[in-house]
């Protein structure tokens, strides 16, 4: 069976709200084995044992978080060792010119890097979801969506249904 590491950073609890809700999509298609932690309790081998990768930030100076950032560093070790997984992102600020869109961008760019594959939306937020402060239901449902996406897209390229 398939693995979902959905990985984040939380200092308010905004971006650990948002990770459960993009762990409750990946659940809603049918992979039952779905990791929800943050970075810093997360060995970087554990990208290895996972088909798709979602990792959340709040955006700190229109980035993604330090402790997202070493994670991703520490991650080079296994360069080319992740291509062909699904990826995807989202990210928390205090306010709407937070640097949202550039932090999504930011953790893209690295899981790009490493060869991974990317599924935007032609609705709602485009790079992935997006909070202002905490999660309002419009968030609660883009999370899901996510999730239910990287789950549709790592269905496709693993077989998981295939496999029930």
């Amino acid at each position: 069976m398939p693995r979902v590491l959905i990985l984040y950073h939380s200092k308010t609890g905004n971006t650990k709200a948002m990770a459960e809700f993009v762990k409750k999509g990946v659940l809603q298609e049918g992979i039952t084995d779905v990791l929800c932690k943050t970075v810093e309790e997360t060995n970087p081998e554990e990208l290895l044992h996972a088909e798709g990768i979602i990792i959340g930030s709040p955006a700190y100076y229109g980035g993604m978080a330090w402790q997202v950032k070493k994670f991703l560093d520490e991650s080079i070790k296994y360069h080319k060792k992740l291509q062909g997984k699904v990826g995807g992102a989202f990210t928390s600020s205090g306010l709407t010119g937070g640097g949202n869109e550039t932090t999504i961008q930011d953790i893209l760019h690295a899981l790009l890097i490493h060869g991974m594959v990317i599924q935007g939306t032609a609705s709602g937020d485009h790079y992935g979801p997006v909070s202002i402060a905490a999660p309002d239901k419009t968030v609660e449902k883009n999370c899901e969506n996510l999730g239910r996406r990287v789950a549709v897209l790592v269905d496709r390229l693993f077989g998981i249904n295939s496999l029930t």
